[in-house]
């Protein structure tokens, strides 16, 4: 049992969590997420308690209350200044209070003060929230319930000041000395193929005979040590749908609340022949977190790679992998940055081998997460004639300044494509998602026992894709129908991305029961149109989660109009707190307030405060200084941006602290200024370091131009001597084409498992084959079958 220092209360008693539990209603795209987290002070003294808790960036909080003893409080949305008063008033006249509100530095994060609880009370207190479910590379769709809320850097002279994040500690994974029960129910237009997790569950059990509702469970005996990951699988997902949801009755016809609102999920159709068309201009910028925590392992388990491992790997591939004629550079950030060239090169053999070198001695070794500064720089930097920057951002997520990053990708994503990376449990969904949002690209998550390669090279083929431009929406409805967007206008469509669209419906029509909406768009300089129906007839009450998606899809939009225009627009504020107000859903302006008005009388001096641990993915020497933030106005920071990963151990000293993670809830703290305390953690074994994966190593030994050379090195990736490599070349055939005849013939013949790490690899070897106009091709692929003992046929090379 450990000491003190997150995991026990003053008397050194069990933390007064005791479990937690999770429901799941899944509707096609979008899901509702309810969660109940039961609680009791076993202390003497009336505590106040604080809960911090993550959710999705694109979540709408809709739902909150609590149930001290056996009398429940519904919470209700109020201007936030007027909630903190309430709350404050209620607090001091001995009455139970709880205040939720979002964290003034991201929207991801959530503060729950549960005011007064009385000595020996039980309490339980749930939050509902909706969210729309983000499309992965394989078709599946990912609900996340966030179980780490890692600390967040806040830098130094940020304009958010000393962070308002509360900080969470950490405990040991299998200390967590609660439980957390999940049920999901799944719905959708399409049969449900299968839903998988990174947890053990329960049999899917479906409810029909079509399959288009079913029901799954997190298995019995679950710790919440990790991020819970569901991946929904429908059969025909790209298939474009629409829902139209009943106004609330209670509404005022006119207003969002009171009006249907549709929402609509798109899948353009890509032609092939455009599909497999490559651009060769571009401007290619790698962003990456070369903070302390970087070198955190990757996932659970012995010999993990250490996520700044996994991107030099990653950069090998896209350096590799990169076309001639375009120009790149490489940018390594923490509380400085640094730039592998002074300006963006031209990608060539020379400029490639220098970048690799330099990737090959890249560290986690600068310090905090500051991604302003480095944005700021980039954005200074003119741009190339005709060749379009995109950025590639890879970060752990750990920053506390959010919304200031979100506003100044924003403003420059006229000119700045964006594709982000969240590395690890715990990035946060609001700076990943929102960057790539914001700047039209795509975002991707690499947790558990992802790998970040192939995200990072679909990624890549969403950059190399000919764009999507001059995008406009029509909708058509009958005469006494009007439609007002509640979605910006739609910038960006990827191959195989779905957008969602949602729209406030108003009126009425005599006669027709149905609308459609046309998108049009130009691929490749050639004129697209995609359409849908729908029907007007409401679908069953869902709960109002698409107005509560649209409203909280409207409300973003606004808070963003806000910041740029300093609050000097006005209006703006007073229409976010009315759609708030209105909708139910949370925002940056807005809190939820409840009071239970009991007999309760004045408090005599200050309430107690405790917090509850979250769980620690591993053994780590790097923890954060949980109570730097009560004693100094030093921005908070977390030990794994301090100091390089070492197997000793490293001391701890804080204020006594206590977190809880939770898919809804995920932090119940407690401050008691006068206990101190100090604890030693034991270090990891050192992990052994993995062996070079060949796939790696022959890539690596590929041509900026895309050959390969004759050499020993080849030779021992293929698992020949050089002359057993090098006899059976047709006479008439350079050694270079042999080498990259055989190269393909390997690739094809040994790793087509892992085909969409190297597909751009093997496109420039192809091409460059085909450029020397060799004659004898078929003759070099069956001697190279022969050599290998493969079977690889010409034209599945593409030669």
């Amino acid at each position: 049992m450990v000491n003190c220092c997150g995991l026990v209360t003053v008397k050194n008693e069990p933390v007064p969590l005791k479990s937690i539990a999770v429901e799941v209603s899944v509707q096609g795209h979008v899901a509702t997420v309810s969660s109940t987290l039961q609680y009791e002070n076993q202390e003497q003294s009336p505590l106040e308690a604080i809960f911090v808790f993550p959710l999705p960036g694109e979540a709408a909080v809709c739902r909150f209350s609590a149930k001290i003893g056996q009398i429940e409080v519904v919470a209700e949305v109020q201007e936030k200044q007027k909630a903190q008063e309430q709350y404050d008033d209620a607090l001091s006249s001995g009455q139970q209070a709880f205040l939720l509100e979002e964290s003034d530095e991201s929207p991801d994060v959530f503060k729950l003060s549960v005011g007064s609880l009385p000595p020996g009370e039980k309490a339980s207190v749930s939050l509902d929230y909706v969210t729309e479910l983000a499309v992965q590379a394989d078709d599946g769709l990912r609900l996340c319930l966030p179980a780490v809320l890692n600390p967040r850097y806040q830098p130094q002279g940020s304009d958010s000041g000393s962070g308002g994040s509360a900080q969470v500690s950490s405990v040991p994974a299998g200390s967590v000395p609660y439980s957390l029960s999940l049920s999901a129910h799944v719905s959708s237009p399409h049969p449900i193929s299968r839903v998988e997790s990174n947890c053990p569950l329960d049999p899917l059990n479906y409810l029909n005979t079509e399959k288009t509702q079913a029901t799954v469970s997190l298995a019995a005996g679950h710790q919440f040590d990790r991020d819970v990951e569901l991946l929904l699988y429908y059969q025909d997902t790209h298939q474009p749908t629409a829902i139209v949801e009943a106004a609330q009755t209670s509404a005022k016809p006119g207003s969002l609340m009171g009006d249907p609102v549709v929402m609509l999920s798109l899948y353009p159709e890509f032609p092939k022949d455009v599909m497999s068309s490559m651009t060769s201009h571009g401007e290619f910028l790698f962003v990456v977190d070369r903070s302390g925590s970087m070198e955190c392992p990757m996932h659970l388990g012995s010999g993990s790679q250490d996520r700044i491992g996994s991107a030099r790997d990653t950069l090998l591939l896209l350096l590799k992998s990169l076309p001639m004629g375009c120009y790149f550079n490489i940018i390594g950030f923490g509380s400085s940055y640094e730039s592998f060239f002074s300006k963006s090169v031209e990608y060539s053999q020379k400029t490639m081998d220098e970048a690799l070198q330099k990737v090959k001695e890249m560290r986690a070794d600068l310090g905090g997460t500051e991604i302003l500064q480095p944005l700021k720089h980039i954005y200074s930097q003119p741009c190339l004639p005709d060749q379009p920057r995109q950025l590639f951002l890879f970060t752990d997520g750990e920053v506390g300044n959010t919304k200031e990053v979100l506003d100044l990708v924003k403003t420059n994503a006229g000119s700045h494509r964006c594709f982000s990376f969240g590395i690890g449990e715990g990035a946060s969904t609001a700076l990943i998602s929102g960057v790539a949002k914001q700047a039209t690209g795509h975002a991707q998550f690499i947790t558990g026992q992802d790998r970040m390669q192939p995200k990072a090279m679909q990624s890549l083929r969403f950059a190399l894709q000919p764009a999507v431009v001059d995008i406009s929406v029509k909708w058509n409805v009958p005469k006494g129908v009007s439609v007002t967007p509640l979605s910006p206008p739609l910038r960006v469509v990827f191959q195989g991305q779905r957008a969602i669209l949602y729209a406030q419906l108003t009126g009425e029509s005599s006669g027709d029961t149905e609308g459609s909406v046309t998108v049009k768009y130009s691929l490749a300089k050639q004129p697209v149109e995609n359409q849908l129906s729908f029907s007007l007839k409401p679908a069953e009450d869902t709960g109002m989660t698409v107005h509560r998606l649209g409203a909280r899809t409207l409300i973003q939009s606004l808070e963003v109009e806000e910041r740029e225009q300093d609050g000097e627009k006005e209006g703006v504020k007073e229409k976010v707190i009315e759609l708030s107000v209105q909708s139910g859903v949370s925002s940056a302006f807005t809190a939820f307030i409840a009071v239970h008005k009991g007999d309760g009388e004045a408090l005599q001096g200050q309430l107690l405060r405790r917090q509850v641990p979250t769980p620690m993915l591993y053994h780590s020497p790097k923890m954060n200084f949980c109570g730097m933030t009560q004693c100094s106005p030093m921005p908070m920071m977390n030990l794994c941006d301090m100091a390089q990963c070492s197997p000793m151990p490293m001391a701890r000293t804080c204020s006594l602290q206590m977190n809880i993670s939770a898919p809804g809830l995920a932090a119940l703290e407690v401050f008691d200024s006068d206990i101190n305390c100090t604890e030693d953690f034991d270090s990891p074994a050192p992990t052994s370091k993995p062996v070079r994966d060949p796939l790696l190593q022959l890539i690596s030994l590929q041509k900026a131009s895309g050959s390969w050379v004759l050499e020993v090195a080849l030779a021992e990736v293929l698992a020949k001597t050089e002359e057993e490599v090098a006899k059976p070349k047709p006479a008439q055939v350079d050694q270079e084409v042999w080498a990259t005849v055989l190269a393909l013939v390997w690739l094809y013949g040994f790793k087509t498992e892992a085909q969409e790490d190297w597909q751009f690899v093997a496109m420039k070897a192809v091409s460059w084959i085909q450029a020397q106009k060799v004659a004898s091709v078929s003759e070099c692929v069956q001697a190279g079958n022969n050599l290998l003992g493969c079977q690889v046929q010409k034209n599945t090379l593409g030669l």
